[in-house]
């Protein structure tokens, strides 16, 4: 995908105070950040997202007049924070945006790092009985963003990505997908990723999803004898998981259908399996009452 033409500079900025309305707002500075990479995040729900959880990624903001109202308190903290905004028309938000579909709002942000994941750390972390989420190979970037967006509304906590070589990362159009997802999920990466799933067998239920006449429905993601959370593991968009990856799951499960089409989206098999997962974990919380 070719890359989008760099924002137009805008005029030197003037002193600003704080309570003034967002339309008034003279044009800001580019700063030093201008040369780093920055992620364009479009859309309210997603801006207001990082607002809430990490304010201080935002480096820019550029909006429509539709929208001056409902980003005037985000104007205001930006303000204070001497960060620089500005409204703008419709033809420049989708040059910055690098899209139309930008919702009104667009957020240049610093991306956030995705550590290294660290099978030990997810030793402690099964002690809350929460699931762990993993994709390998998952490669479109709209796929994961529909994911993360789903994991983010059942609450889970956690996101594994593999060291396949198809394996999206964390993108503009994966943020743009999420609509906030991202906020509300640590991402982590799994180097030598099949080592790192059979390390967290001890912890963790490992289950695989597959076409495969040996696998078992959604209901068997249901707690387990054992009291170990699920760490489900969902494949590649073409090919699915690995068979190396395959042969280190302790269990495998499928979505059963008519039989008039082979499988479903990755991104729709995972919201009907985080479904599962998430009343899974309703029925062990009323059992543990």
């Amino acid at each position: 995908m070719p890359k989008p033409p760099t924002p137009r500079k805008p005029a030197p900025a003037h002193t600003r105070r704080p309570a003034a309305p967002p339309s008034q707002r003279p044009h800001a500075p580019h700063h030093a950040e201008e040369h780093r990479k920055l992620f364009r995040v479009a859309g309210l729900a997603a801006v207001s997202a990082l607002f809430e959880r990490e304010p201080q990624r935002v480096e820019r903001l550029f909006f429509d007049e539709r929208l001056k109202d409902a980003v005037g308190a985000i104007c205001q903290r930006l303000a204070r924070a001497r960060r620089p905004y500005r409204m703008v028309d419709g033809e420049e938000l989708a040059r910055v945006a690098g899209t139309p579909m930008h919702g009104g709002v667009v957020a240049l942000i610093e991306p956030r790092p995705v550590p290294a994941f660290d099978p030990e750390a997810a030793r402690r972390w099964a002690a809350d009985k929460r699931p762990l989420l993993i994709l390998d190979g998952v490669g479109n970037p709209h796929n994961l963003g529909a994911i993360v967006r789903t994991a983010a509304f059942f609450g889970f906590p956690r996101l594994i990505l593999s060291d396949h070589p198809a394996q999206a990362l964390p993108s503009e159009a994966g943020y743009r997908v999420a609509e906030g997802g991202f906020e509300w999920l640590e991402v982590y990466r799994a180097e030598r990723f099949v080592t790192a799933l059979k390390r967290l067998k001890g912890a963790y239920r490992v289950v695989g999803t597959a076409l495969s006449p040996h696998a078992r429905p959604p209901a068997a993601l249901a707690p387990s004898k054992d009291g170990r959370p699920v760490a489900l593991v969902l494949g590649n968009e073409e090919e699915g998981l690995p068979p190396a990856t395959l042969a280190a799951c302790e269990e495998v499960v499928m979505i059963p259908g008519a039989g008039h089409v082979q499988s479903l989206n990755v991104a729709a098999t995972a919201a009907i399996l985080f479904h599962a997962l998430s009343s899974a974990e309703s029925l062990r919380l009323s059992s543990d009452t």
